[in-house]
């Protein structure tokens, strides 16, 4: 199991040289990578970035979005190749810092809605462009983890099921799903059975507050979740994914109004302290299963 911090909570660009000391901190702290924003789409940047991470002992994996510009589920064909092209530099940015997988949802672009639900021609020219995202992705030898959102934040895929026939239609072996427990809380009826359900396809798990504060100091079913990833032998990355107002220009966008913790790094050392006390409970509960079974006989 490996332990990551989404850099959301304080930036958006993670390459600039005044965020080091934040990096440096949850190296100390003892996560094992960081998730690195890839909107400025500036391959050297990267790349000067994941050797400074690697001198830190530090892995990485990235996160991207789309937007109506550049939709990959548009009618318009200018705008799904633009989006094709910007997911491949994402890649490409990717592949210049070291991480082996890029997260997110630029499958469809996040926060436009057509005032109706998806459609199955905006699913096929979705899909059509991933295929090309997808060969890009395993000529760089990156993993797609393609994430579901709420239905308030897109509409194509809201569940783990969607992600997953999503990945099936595809059908490529770079090109996986992520599960999310933000948006599962909202739209899941049965987290086990959601988790079960896209074990064959998932690659990369979001832990994230149903508040998008500190993981485990909320009301998301935690149990059920850490039961479920540990029953289908889960052994991705854990990363904390939380927002707060550091970027008042992302706290609108994932409306974060009042502050919810106190302070960042704060929030990173509980968050990691639970996914670690969490997981370990279930590996030492797995090891004394067969203890307790042949006392029993």
């Amino acid at each position: 199991m490996k332990y990551g911090m989404n850099l959301l909570l304080w930036t958006d660009d993670p390459t600039k040289e005044s965020f080091l000391p934040v990096l440096e901190n949850l190296a100390k702290l003892g996560f094992d990578g960081v998730e690195l924003p890839i909107f400025r789409l500036d391959e050297k940047r990267y790349g000067k970035l994941g050797r400074r991470l690697a001198d830190m002992g530090l892995e990485c994996t990235g996160v991207t979005v789309r937007t109506a510009e550049d939709d990959p589920t548009s009618a318009d064909k200018a705008k799904r190749q633009l989006g094709v092209e910007r997911s491949k530099r994402a890649l490409d940015c990717c592949r210049a810092a070291g991480a082996r997988l890029l997260a997110g949802p630029y499958y469809a672009a996040l926060g436009h809605f057509s005032g109706k639900g998806p459609t199955a021609a905006e699913w096929r020219r979705s899909v059509d462009g991933m295929r090309q995202v997808a060969e890009h992705a395993g000529s760089l030898g990156v993993t797609l983890a393609l994430e579901f959102l709420n239905r308030f934040e897109i509409y194509l895929l809201n569940c783990a099921a969607d992600a997953a026939r999503y990945v099936r239609d595809v059908d490529h072996p770079s090109c996986r799903m992520m599960y999310d427990t933000f948006h599962a809380n909202i739209e899941e009826k049965d987290l086990g059975a959601a988790i079960e359900g896209c074990a064959d396809v998932m690659v990369h798990v979001h832990v994230s507050e149903n508040d998008r504060s500190t993981p485990g100091q909320g009301h998301v079913d935690w149990a059920t979740t850490f039961d479920a990833l540990h029953r289908i032998g889960y052994d991705g990355w854990l990363t904390i994914e939380a927002f707060g107002q550091s970027l008042p220009a992302l706290a609108a966008a994932t409306k974060i109004w009042r502050k919810m913790f106190v302070s960042e790094e704060q929030l990173a050392a509980d968050g990691l302290r639970f996914m670690r006390q969490q997981w370990s409970s279930r590996a030492r509960q797995r090891k004394q299963a067969p203890r307790r079974a042949k006392a029993k006989r």
